[in-house]
C-alpha cells in the first residue's frame, strides 16, 4: 500500500470584523473635527455653510467663527489589523437633523458624545438618546481654547450622568487625545459585556 503524503490542513481565515462607533454632541461640539482628526482614510463629510435662512434655526451664540454645518454624517476609518477595525460615524448636531439618528444608530457598538462646557445643555439630547437605547457611551468633553475647565467630575454631576459612564478630557483635534477617548469607549463597552 502506498503511503499518502497528507499535508496540514491551512487555518480557516479569521473574519474581518468592523465595528460602528457614533460620533454625537450638540452643534459646533467637535464631532466632524474628531472624526477627521483620528481617521486614518481622508473622512467623508457632509458639510454645508451656515446661511441667513438657519439664522432664526440654529442656535450659533458663542460660535461665531462656525461656517459649516454637517447635513447628513461624517465617516471615517482606523483599521486595527487585516481583521478588525473601527467605522466613525459623525452625527447632525441639530435638533431638525434628529430625524434620521435611528438609521444611523442601527448596529452601533457604542457612541462618544462630545461636550462643549459652553454649551453644555447641548449635549443633554445625545446623553439622554443613548441612555434610553441603552447604547454603551462615553462623554468627551472638548477643552476649547478660552472655555472654563471643568474636571470630569464636575461634568458628569452637570449632565446627571449615571455612576460608571466615564468623562474624559479631550483635544478633538489630537489624533492622540482622540484615540485615548475611543479606547475609553472600548473598555466601557467591555465592562458593560462583563457585568
Amino acid at each position: 500500500m502506498d503511503s499518502v503524503r497528507s499535508e496540514p490542513l491551512p487555518a480557516p481565515a479569521k473574519p474581518f470584523t468592523a465595528l460602528k462607533i457614533l460620533i454625537a454632541g450638540g452643534f459646533g461640539a467637535g464631532k466632524t473635527t474628531m472624526v477627521g482628526a483620528v481617521s486614518e482614510i481622508q473622512p467623508l463629510r457632509t458639510e454645508e455653510y451656515l446661511t441667513e435662512a438657519g439664522a432664526g434655526i440654529d442656535d450659533a451664540e458663542g460660535l461665531e467663527q462656525k461656517k459649516t454645518t454637517t447635513v447628513a454624517i461624517d465617516f471615517g476609518r482606523i483599521t486595527f489589523d487585516e481583521h478588525l477595525a473601527l467605522y466613525l460615524f459623525g452625527t447632525p448636531g441639530q435638533d431638525r437633523f434628529w430625524f434620521f439618528w435611528d438609521d444611523i444608530a442601527q448596529g452601533a457598538l457604542g457612541a462618544v458624545v462630545i461636550a462643549d462646557t459652553r454649551r453644555l445643555e447641548d449635549c443633554f439630547p445625545a446623553v439622554d438618546y443613548f441612555e434610553r437605547r441603552e447604547t454603551p457611551f462615553v462623554v468627551a468633553v472638548n477643552c476649547f481654547a478660552g472655555s472654563r475647565q471643568y474636571r470630569a467630575n464636575q461634568v458628569a454631576a452637570a449632565l446627571d450622568l449615571d455612576p460608571g459612564i466615564p468623562v474624559v478630557l479631550c483635544d478633538a483635534r489630537n489624533r492622540e487625545s482622540a484615540k485615548e477617548v475611543l479606547i475609553a469607549l472600548v473598555e466601557q463597552v467591555r465592562r458593560g459585556r462583563h457585568r
